[in-house]
C-alpha cells in the first residue's frame, strides 16, 4: 500500500536566544521531510541548516541525482541510498560555504530527514534531533541521540533520569558539515495509515516529555494548531533554546488532497 503525508510545521526563536538557527522543509510530491538545528558563530549555524535543508530538498527534486543513487550500494534500500546521497551532497554545501567564508568556519547542524515509500518510511539522521512515531496511542523515539550522555547512557555509564541532569546534554557526537566525508545512521521502519511522525530539534525535546508531546498531538487533527501547541508548550516549559517540529499524518494514497509542497 502506498502512503502519503499531510504536513505542518513551525519553528520559533524560543524565549533566550537571539537568533533562530533552527530550519525545516517538505516537499508533499516526492514525499520528504527534513529539520535540521544549525551550530557555529556569526549566524553560521543559520547557514549551515539552511543550505542542508535546502540541499536535501533540491536532491529529492534532480533526476540526475537520484538515477546517480541508484547506481550504487545495492546492498542497502533503494529509499537509503537516496537519503544518504542527499546528506553526502549536503555535507558537501556546508563543507564548501565555510571554506569560502572563514567566519564560518566550523559551522554545521543536526539533521533528520523522514522519505516516505510503500508500507515504509526510511529515515536519517546526524545529532540529536529526533523523530517520534504516535501510532494508535502510543508514542515512539524512532531515532538514537547522536550526543554524550546518550553514548553513555547505551554504555550503562549514566541512566536516562541522569541524562536528562547533564551538563554535557547539548555535545554531540555526530553532525552535517564539521568534516570531509559524513556517515549518517539510516533506518527503515514499518507504515500505517493514521500513522503521526513528529520531527523536533532539542529545543523541545530536551523539555516537552513524551507522555506530554502524546497528549497535545491528540488534542486536535489540525496539524498546524498542534505545532503551535508544541511549541508554545516547551516554552511555557522552560526551553532556553530554539524550538522546531514537524508533524506528518500518514494517509492512504489518494485518499484525500494534500497540502501544497514548502
Amino acid at each position: 500500500m502506498r502512503f502519503t503525508g499531510q504536513a505542518a510545521g513551525k519553528t520559533d526563536v524560543g524565549c533566550v536566544r537571539a537568533n533562530n538557527e533552527d530550519n525545516f522543509g517538505y516537499d508533499l510530491e516526492r514525499q520528504i521531510f527534513v529539520l535540521c538545528d544549525g551550530m557555529g558563530g556569526e549566524a553560521a549555524g543559520e547557514v549551515a541548516s539552511s543550505l542542508a535543508v535546502n540541499q536535501i530538498l533540491a536532491y529529492f527534486r534532480s533526476d540526475a541525482s537520484i538515477a546517480e543513487a541508484q547506481s550504487h550500494d545495492q546492498v542497502i534500500p533503494e529509499s537509503a541510498r537516496f537519503l544518504r546521497s542527499a546528506i553526502q551532497a549536503a555535507n558537501r554545501a556546508i563543507r564548501e560555504a565555510a571554506l569560502a567564508n572563514p567566519e564560518r568556519k566550523g559551522m554545521g547542524t543536526t539533521v533528520v530527514a523522514v522519505l516516505l515509500g510503500d508500507d515504509s518510511l526510511s529515515v536519517v539522521h546526524l545529532g540529536d534531533s529526533r523523530l517520534y512515531r504516535v501510532r494508535e496511542k502510543v508514542i515512539q523515539q524512532l531515532t538514537t541521540d547522536h550526543s554524550v550522555v546518550m553514548e553513555q547512557v547505551r554504555r550503562g555509564l549514566l541512566t536516562s533520569e541522569q541524562a536528562g541532569y547533564s551538563h554535557m546534554q547539548n555535545l554531540i557526537t555526530r553532525a552535517l558539515g564539521v568534516g570531509d566525508s559524513v556517515e549518517p545512521e539510516l533506518g527503515t521502519h514499518s507504515a500505517r495509515s493514521g500513522d503521526l511522525l513528529l520531527l523536533c530539534s532539542d529545543g523541545f525535546s530536551g523539555f516537552v516529555p513524551e507522555e506530554r508531546t502524546l497528549d497535545l498531538v491528540s488534542e486536535s487533527n489540525d496539524l498546524q494548531q498542534c505545532c503551535e501547541s508544541l511549541i508554545e508548550t516547551a516554552k511555557q516549559l522552560g526551553s532556553d533554546d530554539n524550538i522546531t517540529c514537524v508533524l506528518v499524518r500518514l494517509v492512504t494514497a489518494g485518499s484525500e488532497n494534500l497540502r501544497k509542497p514548502r
